[in-house]
């Protein structure tokens, strides 16, 4: 029975997709037929537009989405009308008078959760229980190394920033069992008008929404014949959320943080090969979802997972540049300022960054609380637009803040980026 409003009173036993995750068992001819006849009558044709503000003039700067600011308002706030366009108003205020160029509502309209969100947004999917699983966030080859450290870490609540009233708990964990359906078509559109209430004429405002593949690990495939078909499906719904937003003249930000944090989950023992070939079957899906939606309109952020933990077993940049590139996307956001990834900018001294395309590097981090000097900031503005171009480069930081700094911080943190973005300007654009 597909998922309406309200969840299943007794949930059902979640079973996995397949035994051991492997992908050469699946028969990818059934799920790329059902695509080509979607594409053939689904997508329209689409004039490319130049809608993306590029640096070239001086070096623009945005950030990931995830603002702080929601604990400061009681749970009523998201379903009172008036409070919840008095909250985004502050918060895009806020990002204004900061210095930011390229903003959006803090996530608040979504309640601050880039997962949790979706659940009961769409049909066919029911509340199963994983009692005596180990949850996928607390797997992986990090969490065997640094046991003790992650045990520690846990009990003192420092993994992630928040309240410790309000911290999220263990995730709800949903069972497909019916064919996929998007039905948060009312909801979706209150919170874009929500946003488009807000800001004032001529700023370039983004709206974040979630990945398939990123939704994965918290939905269980128990109806379509195979993995392929899932993904698909999936990728089907969400082609609603995503044209909606595009709709109503917001860039599209999509955050898939899961499709890389899973390598050191089941990666690793699936091998880089096959880790690849999964991840490239989602990004596929994923362009399906997108194929309506003009490149020049969407952001595409991927990230390592944001948690305050060792990183030691992220997958590096060099081993999946090729399959981010691949996604319909004019901007894509990566991290590049935090200890284990800041090395990562020597990418692009041999990779080449596609024509017309726009780098959004991390400048800022959540992943420390020391504020970045401007010059700091500057300098990592200044490597970036070195080696693909400053006109292709805007500033960005690491990974959402919300829920990962404190809002003093995080505040901080981001005018420091401003600053830094204008001392790269005046170095930049030298007359």
């Amino acid at each position: 029975m597909p998922m309406g409003g309200s969840f299943h009173s007794h949930p059902e036993r979640c079973h996995r997709e397949t035994e051991d995750g492997n992908l050469s068992a699946v028969d990818w001819s059934h799920a790329r037929s059902l695509l080509q006849r979607r594409r053939q009558r689904q997508r329209k044709p689409s004039t490319r537009r130049k809608n993306m503000r590029r640096s070239s003039e001086r070096i623009l700067t945005t950030h990931v989405g995830n603002l702080p600011g929601r604990h400061e308002f009681s749970g009523d706030v998201w379903q009172d009308e008036r409070r919840l366009r008095e909250a985004v108003a502050s918060i895009v205020k806020l990002q204004l008078d900061t210095g930011l160029d390229v903003i959006n509502e803090g996530e608040f309209t979504k309640g601050g959760d880039w997962l949790t969100y979706i659940d009961g947004r769409l049909g066919g999917f029911k509340v199963c229980s994983t009692e005596g699983e180990v949850p996928i966030v607390a797997q992986g080859r990090d969490r065997e190394v640094f046991a003790d450290f992650y045990k520690d870490a846990t009990a003192r609540g420092t993994l992630f920033y928040a309240p410790t009233h309000i911290s999220p708990g263990r995730r709800k964990n949903w069972l497909c069992t019916g064919p996929i359906t998007y039905q948060a078509q009312v909801p979706l559109h209150r919170e874009l008008d929500v946003f488009r209430s807000a800001p004032p004429a001529g700023a370039e405002l983004f709206f974040t929404t979630t990945a398939p593949a990123s939704f994965e690990p918290y939905h269980r495939n128990a109806y379509y014949r195979s993995e392929e078909e899932f993904v698909f499906a999936f990728a089907e719904a969400m082609r609603t959320e995503y044209e909606m937003i595009a709709a109503a003249g917001f860039l599209v930000q999509v955050d898939d943080a899961w499709l890389v944090a899973l390598w050191d989950r089941i990666g690793i023992a699936m091998g880089l090969e096959n880790f690849r070939k999964r991840s490239l079957l989602r990004v596929e899906a994923l362009n399906h979802a997108l194929a309506n939606v003009p490149e020049d309109k969407v952001r595409y952020h991927l990230c390592w997972g944001s948690w305050h933990g060792p990183h030691a077993f992220d997958i590096p940049l060099a081993d999946v540049v090729d399959i981010m590139l691949r996604v319909k996307a004019q901007a894509y956001l990566i991290e590049g300022a935090n200890a284990r990834h800041e090395h990562e900018h020597a990418v692009w001294e041999t990779v080449r960054l596609p024509e017309g395309k726009i780098l959004v590097p991390g400048v800022v981090t959540h992943s420390t609380d020391v504020i970045e000097h401007p010059m700091l900031v500057a300098q990592r503005i200044q490597r970036f637009a070195k080696l693909v171009g400053k006109e292709n480069v805007i500033a960005g930081a690491d990974c959402g803040f919300g829920d990962r700094s404190h809002p003093q911080i995080a505040w901080a943190k981001l005018k420091s980026l401003v600053d830094g973005a204008e001392m790269a300007s005046k170095a930049l654009w030298k007359h």
